[in-house]
């Protein structure tokens, strides 16, 4: 097989992901191999992937395609998430352009529409995971709510519920009044938004006297039951056990202490709302507080809200406020700007509510999470600082509410009886169900996300083959910001469910950004669709560029310019092959180096090869997928490309036998091959092919492995060599000379035998004479490690005299205009500033040229 003159991406990548899935790459069982095993990050079937799956998937790949190559059975598991109200938010949408709402079909139909979005994103997530050559076993793919999973996220249930893990219970949750569920954390967007700060006074019984307390939600205190100030606060510690009068509804409310209260915030007296405030309630539990609720489930206000029940928040706001004012109960209202919590999904503005609803007991995993991270085996972070960011979450963690409001998702195993309210939480409904009902909710959506490692492998079945082969997984690749989300989740479940980690090593990249350090967004229109890149630039140069920006838990930026110097890399690869196999005899078959009759220049590749392969093994064990890849970018330019093949043709066209020179150049470049193909599989696997002596695919062949022969003493004579020829063109460069201008070299003091190395000077320095001589004085001079030599012209110096004396006319007369014009006080005075500053930076460069033509001259002369 022959390669084509020029890389062409489009046809280099067609067909061949559907050949490697046909031919059974993918397939992971091979029980004669250490395993190692993968399980993808599940994408939502929310829509397509950007440009931060990329990333996200790339990273994990490139990590399975070197576990292969490197003789492992390597399961990369692929798979995709329900994404509870995410994707139901997408539904609902389609069923509003056709007039409806999911109430109008009811629970069953509504699922069966979701189940028919699924199929068609899940086709689309696919098509993308095969252009971006994802090494997936489809023949494990998971849903999260598969059967199999489902079953697992039951049993988990159960068995929590049964521990006394799992309990139901009145607490503030997020609440979306659009979507009308309780949300997580990470489904709520915190924005900026100018606001308002109201204060009204609060008059002790029976007095006119007040006590002056702010608001940013004045529709909540129709709940206040009670004011609360720092028990330290000499300026109200006398009224504490007194009653003041809720302006809002004339109830009355005491006044107590509690340590919460920040002294130097606002009035040092803030007003308590159990049930619409996280903070109050927990003011609440520890003073025993009732929990009264204003609002409703819509965010309009009950009938706690008097006259303005019925009302939405806002508008009952605005109503409130002006009738205060009208009270005379309104103090001042102050402009604010603050951080307000926003629905991912419906933007609607959050509210603190209580709500009864399923939680989680955190305490009890909390305390086992972090043993494990402290004990002798715990799973390593990388980078190491996120341990810290992990251990100090799980050291505040709070229950977490597990139940949501939404139809899209595994419903809670919970059914209550009809008549007495028994609650029967069990895997199946119990047997006279007539007498049940079932809970509506279903769990968050993390819930199940957080069994992924090892429900994915057939758990709760732990005899399972799959289960005891892969589990548990090695690694965990994800972005740092869903560490409490999703990763500390997985490592309790996975310590509590299984007795064991869920996996060995987490690998926490960050955001990928774009070109100004932007978050990719919709609002911003700056999002960049990978699809479109890989049509343009080919899926290896995005792999490439994405794993050279890959810092473990560092942001990257979107670059096209780096995205083409990765095309343009891709081709001096593509170049070098072509090079050698133009190169290679017809009936060449690849043998064993012998490497006691190298030729230096061999030796040097062979030693710098070596320690590149060393180099980047230790990097890849360690996931520093950038550096490893910016490492091998740098030898492949620089040492393979640009100084050993342009050796290496002097040494093809002399005499001799070059069988090992042949084998050198196949063995290198078969390498350089097996360490791009996990970034880049695609033109690995074409030139690969057209070697001689290849297996079926690059997939079967083998990394390779460093040898303990390093070639030092050839090493340092070929670097002397490079630099040398380094030195002669910058040479001519400087004295504005053609690159083919002949020379003299003198050869002062060498403390190695030139002898290897003299057509290759000649060659690539345009080298006419050599003189074995000491430097003359007029001679420039270049001093090496253990080398010195001159450089000499080999023309007629006259004539560059003559040349020179040209330049300098040509240069003084230029100068000499530049200057006069910069003197005219009608030239500064009238033109333009950018043609002043134009003028004098010409003057500039024309004064610099003449100096140094003016000292080329002297020292010819």
């Amino acid at each position: 097989m022959k390669l084509d003159t020029h890389y062409n991406h489009l046809k280099v990548e067609k067909g061949r992901y559907e050949h490697w899935k046909k031919s059974g790459y993918f397939k992971s069982g091979d029980t004669s191999k250490p395993k190692f095993s993968v399980v993808i990050p599940p994408p939502n079937v929310t829509g397509v992937l950007h440009l931060g799956h990329a990333w996200d998937n790339t990273f994990q790949d490139i990590i399975a395609r070197y576990k292969k190559a490197q003789g492992f059975d390597v399961l990369y598991l692929p798979g995709m998430d329900h994404a509870g109200i995410a994707t139901q938010a997408r539904i609902d949408g389609r069923l509003r352009e056709r007039g409806l709402s999911r109430y109008d079909l009811g629970r069953e139909k509504f699922l069966e529409e979701a189940w028919k979005w699924k199929e068609e994103y899940a086709s689309t997530i696919r098509s993308q995971w095969a252009k971006l050559g994802l090494m997936l076993d489809y023949d494990h793919e998971r849903f999260t709510l598969d059967k199999g999973l489902n079953d697992a996220v039951k049993h988990t249930f159960v068995e929590l519920y049964n521990r006394g893990y799992l309990y139901l219970g009145e607490r503030i949750i997020n609440w979306d009044p659009v979507f009308q569920t309780a949300l997580s954390n990470i489904e709520v967007i915190h924005k900026d938004v100018e606001g308002s700060f109201y204060y009204f006074k609060y008059k002790l019984e029976g007095s006119d006297f007040y006590l002056s307390v702010a608001t940013t939600r004045p529709e909540t205190m129709f709940a206040d039951v009670a004011l609360v100030i720092n028990p330290r606060d000499e300026r109200y510690t006398k009224y504490l056990g007194k009653n003041f009068v809720n302006p809002v509804n004339n109830e009355l409310i005491p006044l107590i202490a509690d340590d919460y209260v920040d002294l130097e915030f606002g009035t040092g007296v803030m007003k308590c709302t159990p049930a619409h405030d996280a903070n109050d309630f927990k003011i609440g539990e520890r003073h025993n507080l009732s929990r009264p609720i204003c609002l409703n489930k819509d965010a309009t206000l009950n009938e706690r809200g008097l006259e303005l029940a019925g009302l939405d928040r806002f508008d009952a706001r605005e109503k409130l406020v002006a009738k205060m004012k009208e009270l005379d109960l309104l103090i001042k209202v102050e402009k604010i700007v603050h951080n307000v919590g926003h629905s991912e999904r419906s933007d609607a503005i959050i509210e603190p509510y209580l709500s009864k609803q399923w939680f989680l007991r955190m305490d009890h995993f909390a305390k086992k999470s972090i043993e494990g991270q402290k004990g002798d085996d715990p799973i390593r972070f990388f980078p190491k600082r996120f341990n810290k960011t992990y251990l100090n979450w799980m050291e505040i963690a709070e229950d977490w509410c597990v139940s949501r409001q939404i139809w899209w998702g595994h419903r809670i195993p919970a059914y209550y009886h009809k008549e007495t309210g028994e609650i029967v939480v069990s895997v199946t409904p119990p047997k006279d169900l007539e007498n049940y009902r079932q809970d509506e909710d279903v769990l968050d959506t993390w819930f199940s996300s957080a069994l992924w490692p090892f429900s994915t492998l057939d758990w709760p079945n732990t005899d399972s083959e799959l289960f005891k082969r892969y589990y548990p997984t090695d690694v965990m690749v994800t972005g740092y910001d869903i560490i409490f989300f999703w990763v500390s989740r997985m490592i309790f479940m996975g310590l509590e469910l299984t007795n064991e980690k869920p996996f060995k090593d987490v690998v926490i990249h960050g955001l990928i950004r774009d070109e100004q350090g932007r978050k990719m967004s919709k609002s911003l229109g700056n999002g960049v669709d990978p699809i479109e890149v890989i049509a343009k630039y080919g899926v290896d140069s995005l792999r490439y560029f994405l794993a050279g920006a890959s810092t473990p838990g560092q942001d990257a930026r979107y670059s096209e310019a780096r995205i083409q110097a990765s095309v343009n890399y891709l081709n001096k690869i593509w170049n070098a092959a072509r090079f050698l196999l133009l190169n290679l005899p017809e009936d060449f078959k690849p043998g064993t180096i012998n490497h006691k009759k190298l030729h230096p220049v061999d030796a040097f590749i062979l030693s710098r090869y070596y320690e590149t392969v060393r180099k980047v093994t230790s990097l890849m064990d360690k996931y520093e997928l950038g550096m490893a890849s910016n490492y091998l970018y740098a030898f492949v330019y620089d040492d393979y490309c640009s100084n050993y093949i342009e050796m290496v043709k002097v040494i093809l066209n002399s005499d001799g036998d070059h069988t090992n020179t042949y084998n050198v150049m196949y063995h290198t470049l078969h390498g350089i091959l097996m360490m791009i193909y996990p970034y880049s599989p695609f033109i690995s696997e074409e030139i690969y092919l057209a070697l001689p002596n290849h297996l079926d695919s690059i997939m079967l062949a083998s990394y390779p492995k460093a040898s303990r022969l390093r070639f030092k003493r050839e090493a340092e004579e070929v670097n002397t060599i490079i630099n040398l020829i380094k030195e002669i063109r910058n040479f001519k460069s400087t004295n504005n000379l053609a690159p083919n201008t002949k020379m003299n070299l003198y050869v002062a003091d060498v403390s190695f035998d030139l002898t290897p190395y003299l057509d290759i000077i000649r060659r690539l320095g345009f080298i006419n004479e050599f003189k074995y001589s000491d430097v003359p004085i007029e001679v420039t001079t270049v001093s090496l490690p253990k080398a010195t030599f001159g450089l000499e012209l080999d023309v007629d110096r006259s004539v560059l005299i003559s040349q020179l004396e040209k330049e300098i006319e040509t240069l003084t007369k230029e100068v000499e205009r530049s200057t006069k014009l910069l003197n005219n006080p009608g030239f500064k005075n009238k033109a333009p500033a950018s043609k002043v500053a134009e003028e004098e930076e010409k003057a500039r460069h024309y004064a610099e040229s003449l100096a140094l033509a003016v000292d080329k001259l002297t020292k010819l002369r």
